[in-house]
């Protein structure tokens, strides 16, 4: 049998990369005979560098950026060929304001900065690159990208790189060089690398939705979603507005998909003239995963916890949907699964399992999750494998 592996992430756990390397090493201990592929993916998140470099080379550049409290942390671009003198570079946003930089008792999105990713952005531009690509996602910052903007050269850091709840107090000298931040991307194509689809603002949007498992209170939470509505209102004051193609209008950055990611990151970056694109995707065409689907017979994914966030999007639900129209069976192996058989079938899931199905092994799987994960790919494989 031929098992094409491509899980995500676990997060807190495992990368992808080692993921898929404790699944195929489990499944070999049953089936010693299988022919495995591994193809590891990432939604946006901790990782995403690996899973490409991993995928298609090229060369990592170090440097020092900012947290989300403005402590230096070690980062790294990963600068990919295309074509000859056309490259590539991949950012990974969390490496620079991921919520598992911040201690618990640090996780406040009112003072949290996104300064550090625009730190990133600034250093792919030194390298001369063609396409700039930032994987947005587990963000531990809220400021609607105002961070970013200010490592770009858009006003000070004063009044920019203070956080999100500190955006009602700017007036719209704060803005000061953004056409002239824009201008510096104008000839780099700017991409926006994620799964998160909400917008900046309102009931769905990145406070309501995702400000509380960065540390905000519902009262914290509300004064961020009125300071980011604020900061839009100045930014749509002080610059001149997109033009929807179609429609001749200007466009509503703060509604579109894919504003509200990273905590308003993917605005930022929108406003600087980015597009949105499936993270799960690039890691897809990286690997050429449709190619591969033709070669083998079974496909194994899976996750840290597969649950209801799962069916709408993400490296399960892409894997899977792709292998469904090859007939290809997909089975799932996560830590955690708390979505039951109807919706995995809806989602064109043959199998779905568990690493930890209680208390006891949540916590032995917490200790050990290469140990656990490689035993339980091994059990799946005995009941997969001829």
């Amino acid at each position: 049998m031929r098992v094409l592996i491509s899980p995500a992430a676990f997060p807190g756990m495992l990368t992808a990369v080692q993921a898929a390397e404790a699944m195929a090493e489990g499944w070999r201990r049953r089936a010693p005979e299988d022919d495995l592929t591994l193809a590891p993916l990432s939604a946006g998140g901790p990782g995403f560098l690996s899973v490409l470099a991993t995928a298609v080379g090229g060369v990592s550049v170090a440097t020092t950026v900012s947290d989300p409290l403005g402590r230096d942390v070690p980062a790294s671009l990963l600068l990919v060929e295309d074509a000859p003198g056309v490259r590539t570079a991949y950012i990974e946003a969390a490496q620079a304001n991921g919520l598992h930089l911040l201690a618990a008792d640090e996780r406040r999105p009112l003072v949290t900065s996104s300064f550090g990713v625009g730190q990133l952005v600034r250093a792919a531009l030194e390298e001369g690159v063609s396409r700039i690509v930032v994987a947005v996602g587990d963000s531990g910052t809220n400021d609607g990208g105002a961070g970013l903007l200010c490592a770009l050269g858009v006003g000070d850091t004063t009044r920019l790189a203070r956080g999100g709840g500190a955006l009602h107090e700017m007036d719209a000298d704060a803005l000061a060089g953004l056409d002239e931040a824009r201008d510096l991307l104008a000839g780099t194509e700017l991409v926006i690398a994620t799964e998160d689809r909400c917008p900046l603002l309102g009931f769905d949007g990145t406070s309501a939705l995702d400000a509380p498992e960065r540390g905000a209170s519902p009262v914290q939470a509300q004064a961020l979603e009125t300071a980011l509505g604020h900061f839009h209102d100045l930014v749509r004051r002080t610059s001149t507005p997109a033009l929807d193609l179609l429609t001749g209008l200007p466009r509503r950055l703060e509604r579109e998909p894919g504003a509200g990611a990273g905590g308003g990151l993917g605005y930022a970056l929108l406003v600087l003239g980015a597009h949105v694109e499936s993270a799960v995707d690039i890691g897809q065409r990286a690997w050429g995963i449709e190619s591969l689907l033709e070669r083998h017979d079974l496909v194994l994914t899976g996750e840290g916890c597969f649950d209801w966030t799962s069916l709408r999007g993400g490296v399960v639900a892409g894997v899977s949907a792709l292998a469904a129209i090859r007939g290809l069976p997909t089975v799932v192996l996560a830590g955690e699964v708390t979505v039951g058989r109807r919706e995995t079938m809806a989602l064109g899931v043959s199998g779905v399992y568990a690493v930890a199905e209680n208390a006891e092994e949540s916590t032995h799987m917490m200790a050990d999750p290469v140990g656990s994960l490689t035993a339980r790919a091994a059990r799946v494989a005995g009941t997969w494998s001829p």
